[in-house]
């Protein structure tokens, strides 16, 4: 996978791919450009971080429907609109959409920088995220089904007392399953634990795991 975010341009315009691609180029860019959607397509991975430059209105497959098509997919690299024929009912669906951004043409290239980099910023953070909470979903599937009830116990508030009355073990078993719980769920204090157990996707730590009394 390609780790350098890139700039995937989609612009039926000739010359307005051949100055942004050299604009951006020589602001220290990666840029794809592409002249129609199935070109884009074909050729995209979503799996590479940076953002996309839709313009709006071109033959075929509109802006707007690039767009609906990238979620279709579940492609949630940020989108930054580009167009000489904004209104403001289609920048209200842009932005509706997902859009980080609408761009009127003509634009200086130091303005489109500033709201690259802004998206660009916004795709690491959501991929950071993503790959947080697919590491406490791992976590939270290496519980035994006995220490998946005292977590989830635990970060109800309860006490080691009032859980070993509920699950009817001694308070002191109960600091064993506890202390394996905070360990295998990297949890430095109750708090911090129970913003783990908050943050788990669902479905991460499966209902059946509870017939595992481990």
């Amino acid at each position: 996978m390609n780790d350098t975010p890139a700039v995937i341009l989609l612009d039926d315009d000739p010359a307005m791919r051949r100055s942004l691609t050299l604009a951006l180029g020589l602001a220290g860019y990666e840029v794809k450009a592409y002249a129609s959607a199935g070109e884009m397509f074909e050729a995209l991975d979503p799996a590479q971080p940076g953002c996309l430059l839709l313009d709006l209105r071109m033959p075929g497959m509109g802006g707007l429907e690039v767009q609906e098509a990238l979620q279709a997919q579940g492609c949630t690299l940020p989108v930054i609109f580009i167009s000489a024929f904004g209104d403001i009912p289609t920048t209200v669906r842009a932005l509706k959409g997902g859009a980080v951004d609408f761009v009127e043409k003509p634009f200086t290239s130091e303005a489109l920088v500033a709201r690259i980099e802004e998206a660009i910023a916004l795709d690491r953070r959501r991929r950071d995220e993503k790959e947080w909470l697919l590491s406490i979903a791992h976590r939270a599937r290496q519980l035994t089904g006995r220490e998946l009830e005292v977590m989830h116990l635990v970060t109800e508030g309860l006490s080691n007392k009032e859980i070993a009355r509920q699950l009817e073990i001694s308070p002191r078993t109960v600091e064993k399953y506890r202390a394996r719980v905070m360990e295998k769920m990297h949890a430095d204090s109750i708090p911090d634990l129970c913003q783990i157990a908050a943050s788990l996707p669902a479905g991460s730590a499966e209902e059946p795991r509870r017939a595992d009394r481990g």
